[in-house]
This record gives structure tokens, sequence and C-alpha cells, in this order.
């Protein structure tokens, strides 16, 4: 438990620091969250945007965002069947946290 100033002894799985980056963790996590920070978009656009991503990879950061409750897949309506991927609420309060760690790590490479 962290006392009266947040500080803990140890690393605490609860701790809302670290609840955050485990959020945001994995390779290309945080391209995905920035392209959908845009707008929702679909599997394709991802592809798309993100050339250099391995479809097994997109597909399991997708997965793992909708189990975070970061992301929310919807199927769309007609032939063929289409899929989109948007923001949560709680994905779109990570634009914050993720121009801050731009502008800190910005800030950090040129040291």
């Amino acid at each position: 438990m962290p006392d009266g100033h947040g500080r803990t002894a140890r690393p605490e799985p609860d701790c809302p620091v670290e609840v955050a980056l485990a959020a945001i963790a994995g390779r290309w996590t945080t391209l995905v969250l920035r392209e959908l920070m845009h707008g929702p978009a679909s599997y394709g656009q991802l592809r798309e945007r993100l050339a250099r991503i391995s479809p097994k990879v997109l597909a399991e950061r997708l997965r793992a965002l909708e189990e975070r409750e970061l992301v929310v897949r919807e199927r769309l309506v007609g032939f063929p069947v289409r899929t989109s991927y948007r923001l949560t609420p709680t994905g779109e309060a990570l634009r914050p946290l993720l121009l801050e760690l731009y502008r800190t790590g910005s800030a950090l490479a040129e040291r």
C-alpha cells in the first residue's frame, strides 16, 4: 500500500502508474493507438497506415487493446463483412499520456 505521499516499498501491480504503463505496453501498441486517435479504422486501413506491422502482430495488439477495454471492435453491416475499430472513452483518455511520453522522449533524445 502506498504511504501518505503515494510511495510504496516495491512495485505493486495495482499501482496506477504500473496499470497505465501495462495498458500501452507492447511493440506497436502506441502506434495502433495513435492511428485510432484519428478516428475509427478498419483492419485494412490500419495495415495500410502501419505498413511494417505484420498481420499477426496487428491482430494480437487489437485483441489485447480490446481485452484492456481501450478499443472496441464493431462489425459493419453489408457484404463483405467489415470490421471497424475505435477507441473507447478509456482509450481516448490515454491521449494526454501518449502526448507527454512523446514530448518527454523527444527531450531525452536531444540530450
